[in-house]
Formats: structure tokens, C-alpha cells, sequence
């Protein structure tokens, strides 16, 4: 490995052990580059990469909130602003008890590529809090979302940072955060908060991941001369995300197989398909119990508690709840179960030891999440752009927009691999397309 290239990734493995996440997504990022280090010498004189592993801006504040029962609490609250090249921060608010530091820059560092890759003008950064809003009533996630914005709202706006819901923020909490934002400035600055909901935000941001997830997939598709018809799929989750691949993919004639939680995954051969199924994703994620086997029970479908969808045998996995859900034990299942297509949709599904073990099988295809998943801060941008402007577009507009922009990462992931050699390298072509425009920006900005 080029020597500075090596020196940055264990500077960073020496400094942030503690942070294991974090140091995990440096080395996937930056173990695709070398070609692009090697190229441009004069990144190691202005120590771009040291600087670009930092986040410009990092931190905490003291969130304090009332229990229905009049008890107080303090959690801790982040925010990340993790690189501003081109354009204002963008990056998604995650509310969960296991938040900490090393989950925020880990999630702000692929947020960085991520937002690149979309070509619009945007930065990367992320937030949240270790609270738990699972068994909390609707008047606790206001109270916590006001406090929460109370300490915030001083270091974001619509031409700085732009936060977004993730694990645990949805339209609901989006909602009162933007409501005491306006109440604290004073001013209707809708473009300050992205997933608002139709009032005020954009037409299909909820699913806008899952559906910008199967239009890259079916760019993968049809470079092997298949359509997605007929496909079967396996995900992980029932959030927003996997609720847009199971609409998606039953429109277009593809079914959805598996479903997962903290309690294990369900697994139906007729697939997530009808409305009554898709929209019953929905109640579940409502009712806030977190747990799949409802679909079981609802469906009369099997339920495996405990255990993970991998060892399912389908045609695509898709992986679509959270970081590191599958390790070298599911990857090799999936291997030997012949999956053809691996498209990661969660931030940073795999393991590092898992990703390079199936991107080694023969005939895999393997894609990488901060290509798949961009349609949903893609669809965010867009959201942005509409709030500027004080319209809304229609559903079927923002929608062709989402298409085009997946198309366009797909394309110049395979572009960027084939430029330095690598060949149909969809993971080292992400990385390196969305490395090089904030590489870019940084070396035109000058040196700080």
C-alpha cells in the first residue's frame, strides 16, 4: 500500500480505537484509493487525507427532557460536522440508546462520499442521541425532540447544516424539531430540516431509499443482461428503508422474501408484495414494538426467532438495517448459497473481513451502500432545492429526478473503476468517484 496512504489508516487505527466503527469505515474507504494517492503526489504535501479523516467541526451537548410521570432525564446529544467542500453539512439525526461518538463519525465519514456521489452540493456531517424512543409516548418524543433542538439550533441552518431523520427520527420527530427551530428563530426557514413530510417537504422522501436502492440495482441487472422481474430478494429490517425496496420491487414485478428484527426474521415465499403486506410494514414500525414475528403471525408465514435471512436462498441479497449485520459466518452462507447480486442498502452492512471475502467470490456482483442508499439524501437535496424555491414538485417529477440521479452514481462508479484499471469494481469506483470531487474541493479551497 502506498506509504502515506498506510500511515493515515494507522494514525487513525492509533488514535481512534477506541472508535472501532469509525476506523472500520476509514480502512474500506481508503484501501480503494491507492491508484488516486499514487496519482496526485501533491495530496500528501497538503495532508489531505489527515485532514480529511477529521471532522471539521464535533460536538455534544446536554439534552434534558420530562417523563409523562414528571421525572427528568439527560441524554447526550451529537453532531458532527464532518466535512463542508461542496456544499452545506446534510446528514441524518439517529436517536438510539448505543449512539456515541465513534457511531456519529462513522456515520459523518461515508456520509461525506455518499453526498458526493449525487453530484449535488452538498457536505457531509450526522448527529443524534443515545436516547431510546422505543415504549415512549408521543408527548416524551416531542418534549425530548424540543430540548434536543433547543441545544442545536444555534449551529445549523439552511445554508450550513441541514440535519435529516435516520434510526429513530422519522416525519414525526422531524416535525417537532423544525416546529421549536421556528418557534426559537422566528422565521419560517423550512430548508433547515430535510424529511418533513408532504406539509412542507417533499413527495416520496420516506421511501426515497428504497426506491433509489432498486433503480441502482437495476442498472447492476441489466450490465448482466437480466431484468428484475421475476427476482427474488432478501432484506433485513422493516423501517422506511426496506418498506421502499418491498414497494419497488413489487412494482416492478420483483418480491421481497424476508423481513428481520431484534426478535429474528420472517420468511415469506409469496413475497412482501400486496398492499395489505407493504402497508402493514408500516403499522408495525407504528406501534413500536420492534418486533417481526407480528408479520408471522398476521401472515401465517414462517417465523425463525434468533436468527438472520442470510442463509435464505434468493437471487439478491440486500442487506437494509443496520452497520455490521453481516459478518464471515452469513457471508459465507450467502456464498454458498449462489447469490449472483450482494447490494448492500444499509450504512455499512458488512463486515470489512465479510466485503472482501464476497467481493473475492467468483461471479459475485457486490455494491456498495454509499452508492445504493444515496437516494434518500439525494431525495433530501431535492427537498432542499423545492424549500428554496417555495414549491413543491409533483411525486412523479421528484421521482424521475431520484431515477436519473441513481443512474448517474451507478454510472460513474463503473466509470471511476475502469479509469484506474480496476475493472467492474462497483465498491473501489464509489469510493473513489465520491473521493475525488471532495479531494477537489479541498485542494481548490486552499489548506485548513
Amino acid at each position: 500500500m502506498n506509504a502515506y496512504l498506510a500511515s493515515v489508516i494507522e494514525d487513525v487505527k492509533s488514535k481512534h480505537a477506541n472508535e472501532p466503527e469509525f476506523v472500520q469505515t476509514v480502512e474500506e474507504v481508503f484501501s480503494s484509493l491507492e491508484p488516486v494517492i499514487e496519482k496526485h503526489p501533491e495530496y500528501e504535501k497538503v495532508d489531505l487525507l489527515g485532514r480529511m479523516v477529521e471532522p471539521e467541526r464535533m460536538f455534544t451537548f446536554r439534552v434534558v427532557w420530562m417523563a409523562d410521570d414528571g421525572t427528568w432525564h439527560t441524554n447526550i446529544g451529537y453532531r458532527c460536522q464532518f466535512n463542508g467542500a461542496i456544499g452545506p453539512y446534510k446528514g441524518g439525526l439517529r436517536f438510539q440508546p448505543n449512539v456515541y461518538p465513534g457511531i456519529i463519525k462513522f456515520l459523518g465519514f461515508e456520509q461525506i462520499f455518499k453526498n458526493s456521489l449525487t453530484g449535488l452540493p452538498i457536505g457531509g456531517g450526522k448527529g443524534g442521541a443515545d436516547f431510546d424512543p422505543t415504549g415512549k409516548s408521543d408527548a416524551e418524543i416531542m418534549r425530548f425532540c424540543q430540548s434536543f433542538m433547543q441545544a442545536l439550533y444555534r449551529y445549523i441552518g439552511p445554508d450550513v447544516d441541514v440535519p435529516a431523520g435516520d434510526m429513530g427520527v422519522g416525519a414525526r420527530e422531524i416535525g417537532y424539531l423544525y416546529g421549536e427551530y421556528r418557534r426559537l428563530k422566528g422565521a419560517f426557514e423550512n430548508g433547515v430540516l430535510t424529511g418533513k413530510g408532504f406539509s412542507c417537504g417533499s413527495l416520496i422522501r420516506p421511501e426515497a431509499t428504497g426506491f433509489g436502492a432498486v433503480y441502482y440495482l437495476q442498472n447492476v441487472l441489466e450490465h448482466e443482461g437480466e431484468k428484475i422481474e421475476g427476482k427474488t430478494i432478501a432484506c433485513a429490517g422493516f423501517g422506511n428503508v426496506t418498506w421502499g425496496i418491498c414497494r419497488k420491487a413489487a412494482e416492478l414485478g420483483a418480491k421481497v422474501v424476508t423481513l428481520s428484527g431484534p426478535d429474528g426474521y420472517i420468511y415469506d415465499p409469496d413475497g412482501v408484495v400486496t398492499d395489505e403486506k407493504i402497508n402493514y410494514i408500516v403499522e408495525m414500525r407504528a406501534s413500536g414494538r420492534n418486533k417481526v414475528k407480528d408479520y408471522a403471525d398476521k401472515f401465517g408465514v414462517e417465523f425463525h426467532p434468533g436468527e438472520k435471512p442470510w442463509g435464505v436462498k434468493v437471487d439478491i441479497c440486500m442487506p437494509s438495517a443496520m452497520q455490521n449485520d453481516v459478518h464471515m459466518e452469513q457471508a459465507q452462507q450467502i456464498a454458498a448459497n449462489g447469490v449472483k447480486y450482494y447490494i448492500e442498502v444499509a450504512n455499512m452492512p458488512t463486515t470489512n473481513d465479510a466485503l472482501k471475502f464476497l467481493m473475492e467470490q467468483p461471479g459475485m456482483i457486490v455494491a456498495p451502500s454509499k452508492a445504493v442508499n444515496a437516494g434518500g439524501v439525494a431525495t433530501s437535496a431535492l427537498e432542499m432545492a423545492q424549500n428554496s424555491e417555495r414549491l413543491v414538485w409533483t411525486e412523479e417529477e421528484v421521482d424521475k429526478q431520484l431515477h436519473q440521479i441513481m443512474n448517474t452514481i451507478y454510472q460513474m462508479s463503473v466509470d471511476a473503476a475502469e479509469q484506474y484499471g480496476l475493472g467492474y469494481n462497483l465498491v473501489a469506483g464509489a469510493n473513489i468517484a465520491g473521493f475525488q470531487r471532495v479531494a477537489d474541493a479541498m485542494m481548490a479551497q486552499g489548506v485548513f
